[in-house]
């Protein structure tokens, strides 16, 4: 017989999310808190977040997203974390399985969940996505955010993890323009992170990293047989190394230019 499933808190961060945040809200009732951090919203999704019942509500200004998301999981009150981009949706199927997991008294201190990305309300079949899996279910104890990475985080962890066997769905293509932002916002993010890491701008990586990587989702990972889906898709994903290194180069040459007082002191 199982035992009872430990407590969970359901964290999310959010940044002008109203038409998404209501669905995400909903899947994640069963947890036992739900926790959101707001990015000071412009488009109602703090106030709304205000008047709805069961939730806590904290506004944080945005500097990345690990540094965000690591202020969320030290606000959590159970050690069971279940952390959720606003534009996620636990399924029935898989909130069953969490709480079967969970109850189950596991060894594991981490799970990773695969993910099935929706272009609007339609399932995106290939395009480099059809092996995405994101750990979405930890111990707060036992893990914590990479510092180093300010953009696709990473989780540090303490354990033993497993993979949940059903999906979680992501709905981030909200429109052209959306995706588009969201993408450049990587891709600027990702260039920061490579300045920190020393790593420079090269012409040829400019010009071949886009490339390889729409060749790559487009043709070896079957982006073609998404159709007009998978195009956009993958165009979009390879705009974001045409952003790093666009904006990594201009990184560069902000950090060589001299100043006005260090041109000032050179000519006197």
């Amino acid at each position: 017989m199982l035992a009872e499933s430990p407590k969970i808190s359901a964290l999310i961060i959010t940044y002008n999310e109203m038409g998404y945040i209501e669905r995400c809200l909903d899947s994640v009732s069963f947890a036992d808190e739900v926790i959101v951090v707001d990015s000071y919203s412009t488009d109602g999704t703090y106030e709304y977040l205000l008047n709805r019942p069961g939730i806590k509500v904290i506004q944080n200004p945005f500097k990345n997203f690990t540094a965000q998301k690591s202020f969320a999981l030290a606000k959590a009150s159970f050690d069971w974390v279940l952390f959720l981009d606003a534009d996620e949706i636990v399924p029935d199927a898989l909130r069953s399985e969490i709480k079967r997991t969970l109850a189950s008294d596991p060894e594991e201190v981490a799970y990773k969940f695969p993910r099935q990305f929706m272009f609007k309300d339609r399932k995106l079949r290939f395009s480099g996505w059809q092996t995405d899996k994101n750990f979405r279910l930890f111990r707060k104890s036992k893990a914590q955010f990479e510092d180093t990475r300010i953009v696709h985080e990473t989780l540090e962890i303490d354990g033993t993890t497993s993979c949940m066997k059903e999906k979680l769905l992501h709905f981030s293509y909200k429109n052209y323009e959306d995706y588009r932002s969201k993408m450049i916002l990587y891709g600027k993010l990702k260039a920061q992170q490579d300045q920190a890491k020393n790593n420079r701008f090269s012409y040829m990586k400019w010009l071949c990293t886009p490339l390889w990587k729409f060749t790559y989702n487009y043709g070896i990972r079957l982006g073609f047989l998404d159709g007009y889906k998978g195009l956009i898709i993958c165009y979009l994903d390879s705009l974001t190394y045409i952003e790093r290194f666009r904006e990594l180069k201009r990184l560069e040459q902000a950090y060589r230019r001299p100043s006005l007082a260090q041109y000032s002191t050179a000519r006197s």
